[in-house]
């Protein structure tokens, strides 16, 4: 999901390299509460706020791995930690899980970072809550461990060996382009429903200058930061007017109180950008109170089975950009393994400077030349 940095994934290089459609993706259970490891260590449970728990892999397995998740409350990290938990059970592996409380809970994540290496696990996989991890994860790269960014790199790109991620501006282009193509003409009044505005994160940046750039905004990522665009002008089909930036941290609560303010700043949005789909789940339910859900586009970044997908198939948001979150769990368990085994780390994808691991439109309204498939389609890979 997600959340960013000069040093990640660069925007001019993505255009020719990635397809908009990911390949076959692997399995995943449905999102759910974790289960709690038996006597053959097949299963890994953690909790929220830095608890965490460890068992082993099935047959009793050494190569310990630490998975480190910005939280265990949003369905996108839980789908990590089922896709995680099921590659540990069948791959040998020792699987650890830590979480923060909340997007931004960096000091939980540099506990989690600093146990891995003391316990003398072989690997890290990370999603970075912000900048304050990289001292730690250098120290970590630093004792041998191979360190591995999921969904959201950090700044530096450089403090991991790699990065398994969705290419985010594209995913940000995608509902742009779709919304573009859906207004028609119409003047666009936008509300950006970002993920901070207390920090720089690359997801964040991503997300939100890649669907301006498909709605014809802006033409470059600019990785310093969101709200730099021009807040009147012309979109590639009539004019616009950037209504507000404001903060969600990626929350229902959050995506409501940001809409809010929006709509208490212009009435007349009819264009809603979201980061991901609890934000939008928010923003929804304050347009609704307000009365002023009807004829508004809503646009996020998830794809998953609950509530994104059901969320796109009642047209509270009319598409989304799906990611593959359990895909690059488990690309990452392997890489980890093989290295401990004695193979090679891992490669970037062809032209890229991060593994990509896909990303599609979902949506039932189709838009002519924007690639998408269906919902019902979506449903049957959403977030493997």
């Amino acid at each position: 999901m997600n959340h960013k940095s000069g040093g990640a994934m660069r925007g001019a290089r993505r255009f020719a390299a990635i397809a908009a459609c990911t390949a076959s993706v692997a399995g995943l259970a449905a999102c759910g509460s974790s289960s709690s490891s038996d006597s053959s260590g097949a299963a890994t449970t953690a909790a929220a706020g830095g608890a965490a728990t460890t068992a082993a892999a099935s047959g009793g397995g050494t190569v310990g791995v630490s998975l480190i998740l910005k939280n265990t409350s949003n369905p996108f990290f839980v789908s990590m930690q089922k896709s995680a938990e099921a590659e540990a059970a069948t791959s040998g592996v020792k699987l650890t899980v830590a979480a923060g409380k909340e997007d931004g809970d960096t000091a939980t994540q540099v506990s989690a970072i600093e146990a891995a290496v003391a316990n003398g696990d072989k690997g890290i996989l990370i999603t970075p809550s912000g900048d304050a991890v990289v001292p730690a994860l250098d120290k970590a790269r630093a004792a041998g461990l191979l360190v591995i960014a999921l969904d959201t790199p950090p700044n530096p790109a450089s403090s991991v060996d790699i990065t398994f991620a969705t290419d985010n501006y594209l995913a940000g282009q995608l509902i742009g382009k779709w919304a573009n193509g859906q207004l028609g003409g119409k003047k666009a009044t936008i509300a950006m429903l970002d993920l901070f505005n207390d920090q720089v994160v690359s997801v964040d940046t991503q997300r939100d200058q890649g669907f301006l750039n498909g709605m014809g905004i802006v033409p470059k990522l600019d990785p310093s930061g969101n709200g730099k665009e021009a807040k009147t002008g012309k979109y590639t089909g009539g004019d616009y007017e950037i209504a507000c930036h404001e903060p969600t941290n990626g929350a229902v609560d959050g995506g409501k109180s940001a809409m809010e303010s929006c709509l208490a700043a212009n009435g007349d949005i009819n264009v809603v950008y979201t980061i991901n789909e609890p934000a939008a789940q928010g923003a929804y339910d304050a347009l609704k109170a307000a009365g002023k859900e009807k004829g508004v586009l809503i646009v996020s970044v998830d794809g998953g089975c609950d509530p994104g997908l059901k969320l796109v198939a009642s047209g509270v948001i009319g598409a989304t950009a799906q990611q593959y979150p359990g895909k690059m769990a488990s690309l990452g368990m392997q890489a980890i393994k093989k290295l401990a085994d004695g193979g090679a780390k891992p490669a970037v994808s062809d032209g890229l400077d991060f593994f990509n691991t896909g990303v599609s439109l979902v949506t039932d309204t189709k838009v002519t030349g924007v690639d998408s498939i269906s919902v019902a389609d979506g449903q049957k890979i959403c977030w493997g």
